[in-house]
């Protein structure tokens, strides 16, 4: 079983390669997959709950599992600076979505009328 400072590096090395992966897709937006964000939310909920399990060590006691918590809160912090660029990625595909389903209700319907008339 993995310490909980080696858990965390792994989690911080995760972390770290999915951002880069999102920013490395897009220069202007980075673009998170339904996939990403997924595993991103299943990562923080269980390095949440594998902190929360037990009080932490002083720094004296483990320095590196301290330092991999800074690391894990920098994370957090990009990924805090992250989620309102998702927030308008979601939007936007939302709007886009509506439109399509309006021009295809509406393409259904002249079918429908062009069927009555012939």
């Amino acid at each position: 079983m993995l310490s909980k400072s080696q858990s965390l590096r792994e989690t911080n090395q995760r972390m770290g390669a999915w951002f880069d992966a999102m920013v490395a897709k897009s220069v202007r937006v980075p673009l998170a997959t339904p996939e990403q964000m997924a595993a991103i939310i299943s990562e923080l909920l269980g390095t949440g709950a594998r902190l929360r399990a037990e009080p932490l060590p002083t720094a004296v006691d483990d320095p590196e599992l301290h330092i991999q918590v800074e690391r894990y809160r920098l994370h957090l912090e990009r990924l805090l600076d992250f989620l309102p660029s998702l927030q308008r990625q979601l939007l936007a595909e939302r709007a886009r979505l509506e439109n399509e389903r309006v021009r295809v209700r509406a393409a259904a319907e002249w079918a429908r009328a062009s069927r009555q008339i012939l």
